[in-house]
């Protein structure tokens, strides 16, 4: 679903100026310094309306989060939440998650979450998909050794898809769960999140820990991605 357009939108934008990184590329391989001693970077890919992205940053005041989102009216809400909560330590990035070498230097970030992304499911429009090899070989360009990614998502098809896409990428999945919420609520939710667990649908997810890269061997034939469980373009 397409957020509808804000004719406020420039406005809340300037309210919010100090959590928006106006110029990313020029904070490359400089991130920490707008939290010094921060103990890891992270980064969120698709923010939302950022009630992941505030509720972790407020857990984890010495980590450094920057929320990376593509729509700026989903990503204004997020700012103003950050700002409610007089949140220091996160920045927010219009931007997309293609470009992120060239905003991050080699091994500058520890962590990125992916929640929920978009499952593009026609097999045509796989390499759409935030978790196809294309975009993992750009995150391990950015990720540390060792880095993590993790994953979440209501799709059955997409995590079947990203489970297995994980090692052509140089990721090797983790702590892989079809039902992550089955003996009570584990972590901090999405807005998406809480309304599918609501609704009954089970929540997958998993960690991929950045490995060594190995020979890329012509792509096998992949699950088609997305059953008929829908999920949002951006996380919310």
């Amino acid at each position: 679903m397409r957020m509808r357009r804000k004719k406020n939108l420039v406005p809340r934008m300037e309210a919010c100026g100090q959590w928006l990184i106006r110029d990313p590329k020029a904070q490359r391989g400089h991130w920490r310094e707008l939290m010094p001693g921060a103990k890891e970077l992270r980064l969120e890919l698709g923010c939302g309306k950022g009630r992941f992205t505030c509720q972790t940053a407020a857990a984890d005041p010495d980590v450094l989060f920057i929320a990376v989102e593509r729509v700026p009216d989903a990503m204004v809400m997020a700012m103003e939440k950050a700002r409610s909560l007089a949140l220091t330590n996160v920045f927010f990035v219009d931007a997309d998650a293609a470009d992120l070498p060239e905003f991050f230097a080699p091994d500058e970030v520890d962590l990125i979450y992916i929640n929920f992304c978009d499952p593009w499911p026609p097999k045509r429009h796989a390499k759409r998909r935030l978790t196809h090899r294309d975009f993992l070989l750009r995150y391990r360009q950015v990720l540390r050794d060792g880095g993590e990614i993790h994953f979440k998502t209501d799709n059955v098809g997409l995590f079947a898809f990203s489970v297995t896409e994980f090692p052509f990428g140089g990721f090797t999945p983790t702590q892989v769960t079809h039902d992550l919420h089955k003996d009570g609520i584990c972590g901090i939710m999405t807005d998406y999140e809480e309304k599918f667990h609501n609704q009954g649908t089970k929540i997958n997810r998993c960690v991929a820990v950045k490995t060594e890269l190995p020979p890329q061997p012509a792509a096998p034939e992949q699950p088609d991605g997305a059953e008929e469980n829908d999920a949002p373009d951006q996380e919310a």
